[in-house]
């Protein structure tokens, strides 16, 4: 498949209003991606996404959702030292207590550092997801993330892979801390604010790359059932270098508290020093 860059005229987005259009986390890895109304962003990400994760300690693993859809499902709740997680239509809820077992799991080629909790879950959950497994609490955050923290998607690339895809597409698929409206901004105009900074409410982040996809995408967000061609679709004007990307990470640079219906502002670039 040949990429096929999108034309991007930077005085288009420069000038436009644009808006943070829906947010969403969840404490689980792999749990469903929760919509919020707000949500504060720490130095090293957004409080209360992915803080907890199902580990095969036997295998040196987190469970990953490619390998288990059943979990986005799984809906959670992280508040005043309390986890809930629903299985199978209940909710198991209680305060996690720290085992002092540390573990560095291996994580797509990186080390992630957790400890194991005490709780109710890992018995619910082995049976569920038919594997033995612990519930861990990372370290820090970022630990359990493919790439970085936060990333963003916005709705011209959204709009764009609906028309070639012909379905509705869900942001959640994508599962974005933040999805920006950019009316009617070309499709992957996001792919442009590499290298720079981008102001949501209170909070600034330092937009990077693009984000990777694989089959995740093609799985209902409420469901986890099989059902759509997203990513051979995505793949037909997406592939490059091997990749399939489909929107963009950032890191944060200030921290803030970000709110859904805040503005949006991309920040002039630095005038190079001569």
């Amino acid at each position: 498949m040949k990429y096929r860059p999108v034309e991007h005229h930077p005085a288009e987005w420069m000038t436009r209003t644009m808006h943070v259009e829906a947010i969403g986390v969840s404490p689980l890895k792999g749990g469903r991606h929760r919509s919020r109304e707000h949500v504060l962003l720490q130095a090293d990400g957004p409080a209360d996404d992915r803080v907890f994760a199902f580990i095969d300690l036997d295998a040196g693993q987190v469970v990953k959702t490619v390998e288990h859809p059943s979990l986005v499902t799984c809906q959670a709740h992280w508040d005043d030292g309390t986890l809930s997680l629903q299985i199978d239509g209940r909710w198991i809820t209680a305060a996690p207590e720290p085992s002092g077992h540390h573990v560095a799991i291996d994580y797509w080629g990186r080390t992630a550092s957790l400890e194991v909790v005490e709780g109710p879950w890992a018995r619910e959950f082995s049976r569920f997801l038919g594997r033995k497994v612990v519930l861990a609490r990372s370290a820090a955050a970022g630990e359990v993330v493919y790439g970085a923290a936060v990333t963003i998607a916005t709705t011209s690339s959204l709009r764009h892979l609906t028309r070639e895809s012909g379905i509705d597409v869900d942001e959640r698929r994508f599962r974005p801390t933040f999805t920006i409206d950019t009316g009617e901004c070309a499709a992957h105009v996001e792919d442009a604010w590499a290298g720079r900074e981008l102001e949501l409410g209170s909070a600034r982040l330092l937009v990077q790359g693009g984000v990777a996809r694989c089959a995740v995408i093609d799985l209902d967000p409420d469901t986890g059932a099989r059902g759509t061609n997203l990513l051979k679709t995505l793949a037909g004007y997406r592939l490059q270098s091997g990749d399939i990307n489909f929107a963009v990470y950032a890191e944060v640079v200030h921290p803030g508290i970000v709110h859904r219906g805040d503005r949006a502002t991309l920040l002039p670039a630095p005038i190079p020093r001569t």
